[in-house]
C-alpha cells in the first residue's frame, strides 16, 4: 500500500489529463451517440480521481457520480435513439431542429442535459462537490484539470443540446411519427431517480413499483 501511494501522483495525473482530452474530443463529435459515449468516459477521470484520494469525500462522491452517470448516460441514449428513429440519423449537421417538430421531446433534452451538467438538484452535482473537494484535499495542483473538465462538461452538454434543439431542420428527415407516452415514462425513469434520490429513497422505491404495475 505504501508503494503505491507514493506513486499515486502518477496515476492521478494520468485520470485527469485523460479525462480533459477526452473532453476536448466531445467538442468535435458530429455523431450524436458518440459524443454521449465519449461523455461517459470523460465522466469516469472525476470517479477514478474521487477513488484514488481514499478519502471519504472523494470516494463517498465517486460513488454519487457513477449512480448518478448510470441514470444520465442511459437517459441520454435513450432519447438519442428515439431522435434516431424519427429523423433516421444521428449526424448533428442533420439532426438539428429537434425543437421545432418535437418541443416535448426538446424538454425532456434538457433536463438530461441539465443533469449532465451537474445542475441542481441533480445527484451529480452532490457527488462532483464531494469529488472535488476529496481532490483538491489530496493535492492543490489537481484544481487545474479538475477546472478544465468543469468547464469542459458543460461546454460539450451545450454543444450538444444546441445542435440537436436548434437551428432549421431537413423536412425531408423527420417522419413526423409523434412519441408515445411509454417513451416520455422511460426518459420519467431515468429522470426522476437523478434528481430525487438525494432527497429521499423512499420515493424510488414508489416510483418503481409504479413503473412495475405500468
Amino acid at each position: 500500500a505504501s508503494s503505491f501511494f507514493s506513486i499515486g501522483w502518477l496515476p492521478m495525473a494520468w485520470g485527469l489529463i485523460g479525462g480533459v482530452y477526452v473532453r476536448f474530443t466531445c467538442l468535435r463529435q458530429t455523431d450524436v451517440k458518440c459524443l454521449i459515449a465519449l461523455s461517459s468516459v470523460a465522466h469516469m477521470s472525476i470517479v477514478f480521481g474521487g477513488i484514488l484520494t481514499f478519502t471519504k469525500w472523494g470516494l463517498n462522491g465517486a460513488l454519487l457520480v457513477i449512480i448518478g452517470h448510470g441514470f444520465c448516460s442511459s437517459g441520454l441514449f435513450c432519447i438519442a435513439n428515439i431522435s434516431y428513429e424519427r429523423s433516421g440519423t444521428r449526424s448533428l449537421q442533420i439532426i438539428k431542429g429537434i425543437q421545432a417538430i418535437y418541443p416535448q421531446l426538446t424538454l425532456w433534452w434538457f433536463l438530461l442535459v441539465a443533469a449532465n451538467i451537474a445542475a441542481p438538484p441533480s445527484i451529480n452535482l452532490i457527488g462532483e462537490i464531494r469529488s472535488i473537494v476529496g481532490l483538491l484535499g489530496w493535492s492543490f495542483w489537481t484544481l487545474l484539470p479538475v477546472a478544465g473538465l468543469t468547464f469542459l462538461a458543460a461546454a460539450y452538454s451545450l454543444y450538444l443540446y444546441s445542435r440537436t434543439q436548434h437551428g432549421k431542420y431537413f423536412s425531408a428527415s423527420f417522419t413526423g411519427i409523434p412519441v408515445g407516452p411509454r417513451e416520455y415514462l422511460v426518459l420519467l425513469a431515468h429522470w426522476l431517480p437523478i434528481n430525487f434520490i438525494i432527497i429521499k429513497f423512499s420515493c424510488i422505491q414508489i416510483f418503481v413499483c409504479f413503473v412495475s404495475l405500468w
